[in-house]
């Protein structure tokens, strides 16, 4: 872990804050035009309690604001790391394989990679527009945000049913924290020849590096020996 000075210190803190000040002013412009629009546009939202609407362009401009707080936090410790632009040898094998995907396979792999996120993401817009469309409906605010969830409800749960059946297919294909993947070999002068290689997801940005490091010196240790030999046989 890198010892911050203080000076380093003040810089991420005054990074951080502003990261958040802007993220909450846009948060906040998001959350009150959305709020002002809903209740000219849609007379159930306007039977919703000023507290209720105070709460939603707070909680908007909140979440605006530890977002791009973090964001902006995490992209100043980056750009005082000299690691940060580092890819070891998982990250570049990713890369490689990247960039041999064709769009459906982008496509499917990071459907799979983002489930989760996609299942909440989906779940607030089918909220969004099950109310939208109950909200002319001759029925009591309560009944609406019930109907609403309910039809909400029944968009998730088809989501959370693809999102097992990619959870099954991982399995059943033993894709998770290592995978076997065909690269090129880096040992063809021409990069033609495909080979089978385990590689290794990580969990957080330089996990494999030591393994990176120990490969290395394996390397090292090998070709010192080498020479040794070639100098024995040649004192022979």
């Amino acid at each position: 872990m890198k010892v911050l000075t203080k000076e380093e210190e003040a810089a991420h803190y005054r990074a951080v804050v502003r990261g958040g000040l802007v993220g909450g002013s846009i948060g906040l412009a998001i959350g009150v035009t959305g709020v002002v629009y809903c209740s000219r546009k849609y007379p159930t939202f306007r039977g919703l309690t000023l507290p209720f609407r105070t709460f939603l362009v707070t909680s908007t401009a909140t979440f605006g604001a530890i977002v791009q707080a973090d964001r902006s936090g995490v992209a100043f410790q980056k750009s005082k790391d000299p690691m940060a632009t580092y890819r070891d040898h998982s990250q570049r094998a990713q890369e490689i394989i990247r960039e041999n995907e064709t769009t459906y396979e982008r496509f499917m792999n990071y459907g799979r990679e983002h489930r989760y996120s996609l299942v909440f993401a989906s779940w607030l817009a089918s909220m969004a527009v099950a109310f939208a469309l109950v909200s002319r409906a001759p029925m009591s605010t309560p009944q609406k945000v019930v109907q609403a969830r309910v039809y909400a409800q029944g968009l998730t749960l088809a989501v959370l049913i693809v999102s097992a059946a990619f959870e099954m297919n991982d399995a059943k294909n033993a894709k998770g924290r290592w995978e076997t993947v065909m690269v090129l070999d880096p040992n063809d002068p021409e990069h033609k020849q495909l080979i089978e290689k385990k590689i290794h997801k990580e969990e957080y940005e330089g996990q494999d590096l030591w393994m990176d490091m120990v490969e290395a010196e394996e390397k090292r240790i090998a070709a010192r020996k080498a020479e040794q030999e070639r100098e024995q046989q040649h004192a022979q």
